[in-house]
């Protein structure tokens, strides 16, 4: 029996790192992306027209591609709701964007289809660098803050290493929107805060979990103390992962195209950080030198204050 657990141990402490490798690996592939590539920025960004209407009948999103090319000569943007039957029209901040509100009036006389304009506004490129701006700070604000609570909540290497698992969940949905050209927007930009916020929460279970152990068990190697911690919570963090990717699969084949971009954050960043919370977070303290008995040591200092 104690063979058995000890194979078990020395079998996940090999996983957790060499996945810390393959993370490490993941994180590089993103950044190459993120800078070689770019994000492919939206409107909410860029600037320009949107432009709604809908089609008494369903259209496929090909046609109507090849229908615009006469009136749109220059790159836009096409999304389709509703079973093919409403239309979001984006261009960018140029001269024939300021034909926006007129070009609609054309395309429905001539185009044969039955089309009732719904909505056509026009996004400035200062408001689209504000909301970069905005939301870069956000982002790095949230980070920040977290940082200090779990200074406070944890040992500083604990709280090291959930930081890092957040830097790493972030960093890989960027590196999948920029190789895919995948649309970034604002609501690209809340599902990373949603992403930070519940892969925070993963890594507090875990840092929690090694905390209460070392605190009981203060005479463990800590690398069998992590691993403990990470059986003891495998379990309720596959469950809650599972069920919260059910309900984004659900708004992914439901919610339509506009949707999507948030849908396909979400889903990554759940995994991502399911993975990470496990092979990060729990794995980078005991290499940056936590001590099993840390808890003890800091009691024995407050005993030993006059």
């Amino acid at each position: 029996m104690n063979n058995f657990l000890l194979n078990q141990t020395e079998t996940l402490s090999k996983f957790r790192v060499i996945s810390l490798y393959f993370a490490t690996a993941l994180v590089i592939f993103s950044l190459a992306g993120v800078f070689s590539k770019g994000l492919n920025l939206g409107l909410d960004f860029t600037g320009g027209y949107l432009t709604e209407f809908t089609t008494q009948e369903s259209v496929n999103k090909a046609d109507m591609e090849t229908l615009l090319t006469d009136y749109l000569p220059d790159t836009f943007g096409l999304a389709s709701a509703d079973n093919g039957t409403h239309w979001s029209v984006q261009q960018a901040d140029n001269d024939i964007s300021l034909k926006g509100k007129t070009w609609l009036t054309d395309f429905s006389q001539q185009s044969g289809l039955n089309i009732t304009p719904q909505d056509s506004i026009y996004i400035g490129s200062q408001v689209g660098d504000e909301l970069i701006d905005q939301g870069g700070l956000a982002l790095i604000t949230a980070v920040i803050v977290i940082l200090l609570y779990l200074s406070f909540r944890f040992e500083w290497r604990l709280a090291a290493g959930s930081v890092i698992a957040l830097c790493h969940d972030v960093i890989v949905v960027l590196g999948l929107f920029a190789w895919l050209g995948i649309e970034f927007d604002l609501t690209i930009v809340a599902s990373l805060l949603a992403i930070i916020g519940y892969s925070l929460n993963d890594s507090i279970i875990v840092g929690d979990k090694i905390r209460e152990i070392m605190k009981r068990n203060s005479g463990a190697s800590i690398e069998n103390i992590v691993n403990l911690a990470i059986k003891s919570t495998i379990v309720r963090t596959l469950i809650t992962s599972g069920t919260t990717l059910a309900t984004i699969m659900a708004i992914w084949i439901f919610a339509g195209e506009s949707l999507s971009g948030f849908a396909i954050s979400l889903f990554t960043g759940i995994l991502i950080g399911t993975f990470s919370s496990i092979t990060i977070s729990a794995t980078v303290p005991q290499l940056i030198g936590l001590s099993a008995d840390y808890y003890n040591k800091k009691d024995e200092e407050v005993c030993a204050l006059p």
